[in-house]
């Protein structure tokens, strides 16, 4: 069975107004739901992307589980790892039944 996937814009930053070297908005939900995942749940393939074509509602994020559709979400605050991996656990779980 192929491993749920969720794949992380990086390059998505809420404001025009990024300064050089500041980590991008997508950058740091990456980070954090990394760190969620490692705490809560590991059975989820983090796939982060340079861009996933959706700059005007960042943050952008895209989950693909065997037997569902793709969902693209957008708009999502960096705040939002937690339920990101919510998410994933209930696809999961909806897959194996």
């Amino acid at each position: 069975m192929t491993q749920p996937t969720l794949f992380i814009c990086q390059s998505c930053c809420f404001s025009e107004d990024h300064t050089e070297g500041q980590l991008a908005d997508g950058k740091v939900l990456l980070e954090q739901v990394k760190t969620h995942q490692v705490e809560s749940y590991s059975q989820i393939r983090v796939q982060p992307v340079a861009c996933l074509w959706a700059c005007g509602s960042p943050c952008v994020v895209a989950f693909t589980a065997p037997n569902k559709p793709t969902y693209l979400l957008s708009k999502l605050p960096t705040e939002s790892a937690s339920d990101l991996i919510r998410l994933i656990r209930e696809c999961e779980i909806l897959t194996t039944q």
